[in-house]
């Protein structure tokens, strides 16, 4: 797909989803792909015991949480690219100008997650979590925090190539990464290649030296790449744009804020989970890595959507962002469904990648047991998931937050409490929260792009 021929309408919605799936299917790729990645983290250290798998699993949970907000933030950059693409006039210089001052955000975001993530500790006892397992995530933290910015910079010119039509190179630089983490991760976690042996510690520099790598590595493919080099990304690096600074800013905001939110109720329920048991905490670990291996296929459509939909948008073409969005967020819930089945019929199979029932029998029981939730609440994700992305293309970020914000607090995380201890239902409690704050979110979003019309977000 050539840059030139991005803000052009199909002809229908066949051709619409065709477009959708050139540029859905690298990034599904590439997001199972980083999937891949973080399970290698899990694999390493759940083999160090129970007490430092519970502190990798709270310290990724809070370093998820911050990172995901931080590219929510800049993320707001790549509908206002693809808008620009849509417009098609001044496309080269508004592209720029949004990529620069979203690099400018990326640092500036990132330095504030740094200073969080390492207050872990802390912020961990306070949060009721057992002293070993508070001061080893703590540890791990202090290392991962690095990672931050590297991270963000590179989700950043990842969504910007996948903008501006060149998303495959994002399942190239995945695997590359996935690599260089199973090296990492092999080298220092148990100590090999002459290095010693640094356990929780070296999990954490192998993620700093992935996040090191996939930045590199982006950096040279948007400087070098024949396709993207014309519109000179890095250029006046060090020009300020104030109004396209703030411009990102008010619309990535909420988009961070919906983000965190979401990710603080799963983080939440890790919390509540640690309130139980470090079993119910490595359980819940498990089953959530493998529930959000089956979410990268609706984000990947929710992120080609944002695209799909803000080219729409740009070009002001009413029926394009209708046809659009419906073939989206379609697509995103049929395939939730089909994965809900696979969770459904073989929980056992897949807990297993994960642990030894044989050995860690507790752990692997419970984890089967709130797969069968997650077989539930995968359609609710996925709905919740593409209706955001296309609320995204149109611009339209802050109601989406506040209806987030309601839907994983008010509803997701109270029923999730209420359920788990007043209730006495423990683990299960806390999922059957989360499915419930995942169907209102659902809900609520699609009722928010049904009426888009009303609003005028598609004017």
């Amino acid at each position: 797909m050539s840059v030139d021929s991005l803000g052009q309408a199909p002809a229908d919605w066949r051709g619409e989803a065709r477009a959708l799936a050139r540029l859905a299917g690298p990034l599904v790729a590439a997001n199972l792909l980083q999937m891949a990645v973080f399970a290698i983290d899990v694999v390493f250290v759940a083999r160090l015991g129970a007490v430092p798998f519970a502190a990798a699993t709270l310290g990724v949970f809070l370093f998820h949480i911050l990172g995901f907000g931080m590219v929510g933030l800049v993320g707001a950059a790549e509908p206002l690219i693809a808008a620009a693409i849509g417009r098609r006039v001044g496309a080269v210089r508004q592209v720029r100008r949004s990529f620069r001052m979203g690099m400018w955000l990326a640092v500036a975001g990132g330095l504030v997650a740094m200073l969080v993530l390492n207050l872990t500790a802390p912020l961990l006892r306070l949060a009721g979590q057992d002293a070993a397992v508070a001061a080893q995530a703590g540890a791990f933290c202090r290392i991962l925090s690095l990672a931050v910015i590297p991270a963000v910079l590179s989700a950043l010119m990842r969504m910007t190539a996948a903008a501006l039509g060149q998303p495959g190179w994002a399942l190239l630089v995945t695997a590359i990464s996935l690599v260089v983490g199973l090296l990492a991760n092999y080298a220092l976690v148990f100590g090999h290649f002459g290095l010693p042996a640094l356990g929780l510690r070296g999990s954490a520099l192998a993620s700093v030296t992935v996040s090191v790598t996939a930045t590199f590595a982006y950096a040279l493919i948007l400087w070098r790449d024949r396709r993207l080099r014309r519109f000179h990304l890095f250029g006046r690096w060090w020009r300020p744009e104030g109004a396209r600074m703030v411009e990102i800013a008010t619309l990535g905001a909420p988009i961070a804020l919906g983000w965190i939110a979401e990710g603080g109720l799963f983080g939440s329920a890790g919390l509540l989970m640690g309130r139980i048991s470090v079993t119910a905490i490595d359980a819940h670990a498990v089953a959530l890595n493998i529930a959000a291996i089956a979410f990268q296929i609706p984000f990947g459509i929710a992120q080609a959507a944002t695209i799909r939909v803000g080219f729409a948008y740009g070009a002001k073409d009413a029926l394009w962002v209708a046809r659009a969005g419906r073939v989206a967020i379609v697509s995103g819930i049929g395939v939730m469904a089909a994965t809900a089945m696979l969770l459904w019929a073989v929980p056992g199979l897949l807990v297993r990648l994960y642990v030894d029932p044989a050995t860690q029998g507790a752990e692997a029981a419970l984890a089967i047991e709130l797969l069968g939730v997650a077989a539930l609440f995968q359609l609710f994700d996925g709905a919740q998931a593409v209706a955001a992305g296309v609320l995204r293309g149109v611009q339209d970020t802050r109601v989406p937050m506040m209806l987030q914000i309601f839907g994983y607090w008010a509803i997701g995380f109270v029923i999730a409490a209420l359920l788990a201890f007043p209730l006495g239902m423990g683990p299960m409690g806390v999922w059957w929260g989360l499915a419930a704050g995942l169907g209102v979110v659902s809900a609520l979003l699609l009722w928010r792009w049904h009426g888009r019309r009303a609003l005028i977000l598609a004017s």
